[in-house]
């Protein structure tokens, strides 16, 4: 089984960007291994519909992004089977989380779409040219590694923290690996 999981959001845009941040951190800070079984971590940015055709490669995606949750606090954190979205995710966030949903949608109608996960988390703000994450959102971040770290064990990974950067510490990183990610060429 080959897995995805993808960092998805806008570095630029403050708690929009905690996917990428993310799946950096834990790119970063972890190595995975399974005896049949393939991850790969990749930084998604905004692009959505251009990752058809590497997330059908896929058999399992994990799409770590923001999630649209009313009346929630933000720094919620929601683990879900995107087949199976709780009441209160309703999809209207940013312009890249409804792209996100449609690309999927598109995906499955077309039978291409791998099983697929969202790890999500409820923004506190989306700032234009804020480069980081609110603290709301930082304090989000060890539920949401707990909870992939917890996925990926029932999978059959075996994980070995390697790092201990913290999040805050790959946010300059960040535009330069978008700069140099061939998927967001």
């Amino acid at each position: 089984m080959k897995v995805l999981l993808l960092g998805i959001g806008n570095i630029l845009f403050a708690d929009e960007g905690v996917g990428v941040h993310f799946a950096n951190y834990l790119a970063e800070n972890y190595r995975f291994a399974h005896p049949q079984h393939s991850l790969d971590i990749l930084d998604g940015g905004t692009l959505a519909q251009g990752l058809t055709p590497i997330i059908a490669k896929y058999d399992h995606l994990i799409v770590c992004d923001t999630v649209n949750a009313p009346g929630v606090m933000p720094g919620e954190v929601y683990f879900f089977d995107f087949d199976a979205a709780p009441a209160e995710i309703d999809w209207q966030g940013s312009a890249h989380e409804v792209e996100m949903l449609q690309t999927l949608t598109m995906m499955e109608m077309l039978g291409d779409r791998p099983k697929t996960f969202v790890l999500g988390v409820t923004p506190t703000v989306l700032e234009p040219m804020h480069l980081g994450l609110t603290q709301d959102l930082l304090a989000a971040i060890p539920v949401m590694e707990k909870a992939l770290l917890a996925h990926l064990s029932d999978l059959g990974f075996n994980s070995k923290k390697v790092a201990d950067n913290t999040i805050e510490s790959l946010y300059q990183d960040a535009i330069y690996r978008e700069a140099s990610n061939p998927c967001l060429q």
